[in-house]
């Protein structure tokens, strides 16, 4: 792998050996004395707001992201080093040695070849790399910020039917029947009907008596349909973060 193809891994993700994302690359950092890409710079956390060394040896590019040798967790603990500058001796050694990983001057990572003459990159150096066959003028760089979307899951709804019991009264009119005792003298014309039976006797008459009773039934009936759909509403929000850019001044006898 040449080592221009390292320098265009920035802006990738970057994955730990144990698969875990671990953040997006912001920069690419070389060793001053040999000139080998060592160091990736990596951003993490809401907004890409915590940033990690990572050491590149034995990185390797893998569908469109970069795996390295270490762990999500190592890098999580590894030492913090102030500002995003030049790594000084001391700072790399605290690195190697968190990372367990030597700590000689001839530390190469995965890549052996050195970058293309007039490569842009800007090392932990600092110096313009525009390379000693480049004319009189000095190359000046500045960061822009691209700030786009990205969708994740925000959260999960469903629908869950459950079953309730509820009390419901209803006034439902029922009929019953009753006795009533009639009575009505005997006439002339009845006189033979009434003593048509035994002058005295003993005597019964039984007449059955109906009623409505409430009868319940019953039955499931459709009432509606539910289901759950999704809008997309939009809103705004600001982002904050830090671009460098360089200046350049002239210095000396300079006539004005």
């Amino acid at each position: 792998m040449q080592v221009t193809e390292v320098y265009a891994w920035q802006g990738r993700e970057l994955v730990g050996s144990d698969g875990e994302k671990i953040g997006t690359i912001k920069a690419i950092y070389e060793d001053s004395a040999t000139g080998q890409p060592e160091w990736a710079l990596v951003s993490s956390g809401l907004f890409g707001t915590r940033s990690h060394f990572v050491p590149l040896v034995d990185a390797e590019p893998n569908d469109g992201t970069v795996r390295v040798n270490v762990s999500k967790n190592l890098v999580k603990d590894a030492p913090s080093i102030e500002g995003e500058g030049e790594l000084s001796d001391t700072d790399e050694q605290r690195l190697f040695e968190h990372y367990n990983v030597p700590f000689t001057s001839d530390l190469s990572p995965a890549v052996q070849s050195a970058p293309a003459t007039g490569s842009s990159y800007h090392g932990v150096s600092g110096d313009d790399v525009t390379g000693s066959d480049a004319d009189d003028a000095m190359t000046r760089s500045e960061e822009e910020l691209r700030v786009g979307t990205a969708a994740r899951e925000r959260g999960r709804a469903r629908l869950r039917k459950y079953v309730v019991t509820e009390q419901i009264q209803q006034t439902v009119p029922v009929q019953r029947e009753q006795v009533r005792v009639e009575r009505e003298p005997i006439s002339d014309a009845d006189v033979d009907a009434g003593l048509s039976g035994p002058e005295i006797a003993e005597a019964e008459h039984e007449v059955v008596l109906h009623e409505e009773e409430p009868v319940v039934e019953k039955r499931t009936v459709p009432k509606e349909r539910v289901r759950l759909g999704t809008e997309t509403v939009t809103e705004e929000r600001e982002i904050s973060e830090e671009v460098r850019k360089e200046q350049i001044e002239p210095e000396g006898d300079i006539h004005r």
